[in-house]
């Protein structure tokens, strides 16, 4: 139902506070509201849902004094005097609120831009195409053993305008941040910012690779040499891009590394700062499964290092840590069968490092939303290693073609996560792996790629 909106611009011209339009009503939407209003900005948020499913969020914003128009997103909504938009990372921009809004030069921020300003706190913020959350995680971890009572948020967890305000100045705030989100930046001046990979991911959202690659380096567009910036010396793209930017570079590599850096040489993590050379730990003592893991690892170790962390802490998390819900995490073990959850793998590349964690007898689980992926990558992965394919989803006939060409012998397609489990656990032998990496998002079916891989572990544990 559309609330009236016609008095709005006389209600702010009365106060004389400046009005802000919060498109999309999700956690970072609700959070930036209630945040903006007690910073003194008259608010009115927009939703495409009814008001009867934003509750009881929406009826809570209105006891606070906060507009709303729920229902739809009436162009008209841009006829008020409006500040701002923040809106909601998900929605495109090309959406035709959103588009008339910048045709007419109305700034349009996201939530993790607006809520930063004019706080000082120290910010380390974490991009990639994958990686992302394992390594915020880890970091995050790093510095509560080192007893810095760090606030971790963004991408993961809660959203930034929900903790900064009662965070004190000397929390570090450590943050996930998607393309999604820095596209809508602007200020945004992280003191710390990680780059741990780029492949071609969301192009149905940023339209080419070059878009989205050009929101991931927004990551450092304010950063000045007092700064730091840790970049996956792995990749050309990343270490030419380095060259760009002001802050300093501190690399961190799978490989050995001539200069300063976090580097893997011998199959042991070391670290090298101003020359000198210190052993961290061997890679069979890292807590994490799979050698993608050892790259987020060595990208954590970099930054916590470079914020002041004591190399003993560093290790101490490395060997403890088992990783995070969803990300090749693992269920239980049925009639000597291993059930493992890596819903999070929502791309090629993250499916792809998964696989290579494993090195034979693979029951794979995989499909998921059609986004036109060129999932060809995948053939070389799947042959003499997956034994069984159980696909479903929108690219589940994608995928099978696939898995053709990659002679794997079974290949099934179902139309649930329980069935697929069923499936699994019925061609699976002992001593093998049933392996859920759908290389695909979640929203042809899930609202999220969380409820996926809790559905697959409900089913796990029904066996």
């Amino acid at each position: 139902m559309r609330e009236d909106i016609s008095d709005l611009s006389g209600q702010a011209a009365a106060t004389g506070q400046p009005l802000v339009l919060v498109v999309g009503l999700a956690r970072s939407g609700e959070a930036i509201a209630r945040l903006l209003l007690r910073r003194g900005y008259r608010v009115l948020v927009n939703e495409q849902r009814e008001r009867s499913a934003c509750e009881p969020a929406a009826s809570h914003l209105e006891t606070l004094g906060c507009d709303g128009v729920y229902g739809g997103h009436p162009l008209d909504l841009l006829d008020q005097p409006i500040a701002f938009i923040v809106k909601n990372p998900g929605i495109p921009y090309r959406m035709p609120l959103i588009a008339l809004a910048m045709e007419r030069s109305i700034p349009v921020y996201t939530e993790v831009e607006v809520a930063l300003w004019d706080k000082e706190v120290t910010v380390a913020a974490i991009t990639g195409s994958n990686g992302k959350t394992t390594t915020t995680t880890l970091l995050g971890e790093m510095l509560r053993h080192e007893g810095r009572q760090p606030v971790v948020a963004g991408n993961i967890g809660l959203p930034v305008a929900a903790v900064v305000d009662d965070m004190t100045a000397d929390q570090p705030l450590v943050l996930e941040v998607s393309s999604f989100q820095l596209m809508g930046t602007e200020r945004f001046h992280p003191h710390l910012g990680v780059f741990l990979n780029l492949y071609s991911a969301h192009l149905d959202y940023h339209g080419s690779r070059e878009a989205y690659a050009a929101a991931k380096w927004r990551l450092f567009a304010n950063m000045t040499s007092d700064d730091v910036a840790i970049i996956n010396w792995d990749f050309d793209e990343l270490r030419q891009g380095a060259n760009r930017i002001a802050a300093g570079v501190f690399p961190f590599s799978s490989r050995a590394l001539d200069g300063d850096g976090v580097f893997v040489r011998d199959d042991t993590l070391f670290a090298r700062r101003n020359g000198e050379t210190l052993r961290l730990l061997p890679i069979e003592e890292i807590g994490l499964v799979g050698r993608h893991n050892v790259e987020n690892c060595a990208a954590a170790a970099a930054a916590a290092l470079m914020l002041g962390v004591n190399p003993q802490s560093i290790v101490a998390v490395l060997r403890e840590f088992r990783g995070v819900e969803h990300r090749l995490e693992y269920v239980r073990t049925v009639a000597g069968v291993s059930y493992y959850n890596d819903s999070k793998s929502t791309n090629s590349q993250a499916a792809l490092a998964s696989l290579a964690a494993f090195a034979s007898g693979v029951i794979w689980i995989a499909g998921g939303l059609d986004r036109g992926e060129d999932f060809s990558p995948l053939v070389d992965a799947l042959q003499n290693k997956v034994e069984a394919a159980i696909l479903l989803g929108q690219s589940q006939n994608s995928l099978a073609a696939v898995c053709e060409l990659a002679g794997v012998p079974q290949i099934r397609c179902v139309t649930s996560i329980p069935e697929a489990v069923l499936a699994a656990q019925s061609v699976a032998e002992s001593g093998q792996t049933v392996l859920l990496s759908p290389a695909c998002a979640s929203w042809d079916m899930f609202s999220s790629f969380e409820e996926r891989g809790s559905m697959f572990k409900e089913a796990v544990h029904r066996l």
